[in-house]
């Protein structure tokens, strides 16, 4: 890349960063929606190793909660790992269209259901089991798909948490994810050689651009973070709907 094509893929780090700062999810989604203007999937998939890694787990501060979110949401962990590993066995890997389609459409539904219907409560007396029940599902759409959204998400949403919880908690789900995304992948002898130097530097905007959209955060009144959550919901979601959909359609031609 030329000086003016590291500034621009610098600038959707720094906008993928502060989105994900702001809401806690997004970064890779984003990224890729906007790298792949310009270059193709795989590079801009290598660009996202380290960002998207160490962005997750710098969303689990404050680090003296996190102690007790471990505690709170181990099952649920572990049932992401299994998951991930026994879906990525038994789905052979990532890519079903289909899938991604319907996850999109899902996620958008829900989006929806978030900013008008009444939220989502777990009783305290079925966290124990619906944790680790959440975190196998969650892992097996993660296998299916890539994506680490759903039923996560809406689950941790029913616990009732702190906005600074809840975006913590999701901080641990998606390096959990990810971590064993990545894992499943290597052990099926699929998980490609990155460039390593390139998504390092990548790294430095990717933190800046979160460190911006915490601040933003922690000065937002928490109706405008929901409605802001929400709607970036429906845009991951429209946006994994619209991209399954074109591959299907090249697929079938």
């Amino acid at each position: 890349m030329d000086i003016g094509q590291w500034m621009a893929v610098g600038a959707v780090f720094v906008l993928a960063g502060a989105v994900k700062g702001v809401i806690g999810l997004g970064l890779p989604t984003l990224s890729m929606a906007l790298l792949a203007v310009w270059m193709p999937p795989a590079a801009a998939a290598a660009l996202l190793v380290v960002p998207s890694l160490v962005t997750n787990v710098w969303q689990l501060q404050p680090w003296p909660g996190l102690g007790r979110t471990l505690r709170r949401l181990g099952g649920m962990q572990a049932g992401i790992v299994t998951g991930t590993l026994a879906g990525g066995q038994a789905f052979g890997g990532l890519g079903s269209g289909a899938a991604a389609l319907a996850l999109g459409v899902a996620l958008v539904a829900y989006a929806g259901w978030g900013m008008l219907g009444s939220p989502l409560h777990v009783p305290a007396r079925h966290e124990r089991w619906l944790g680790p029940l959440a975190g196998a599902l969650t892992g097996a759409v993660t296998a299916w798909t890539g994506v680490f959204v759903l039923p996560a998400v809406p689950f941790l949403q029913g616990l009732r948490l702190e906005r600074d919880e809840f975006v913590q908690a999701m901080g641990l789900c998606f390096t959990t994810s990810t971590l064993a995304l990545g894992a499943g992948l290597l052990l099926q002898g699929r998980y490609p050689a990155a460039a390593a130097g390139a998504s390092l530097v990548m790294l430095l905007p990717a933190l800046a651009g979160m460190a911006l959209g915490q601040w933003v955060r922690q000065r937002m009144p928490l109706a405008t973070f929901r409605r802001c959550f929400f709607l970036g919901l429906a845009a991951l979601g429209t946006y994994v709907a619209m991209r399954s959909m074109a591959c299907l359609v090249s697929s079938s031609t």
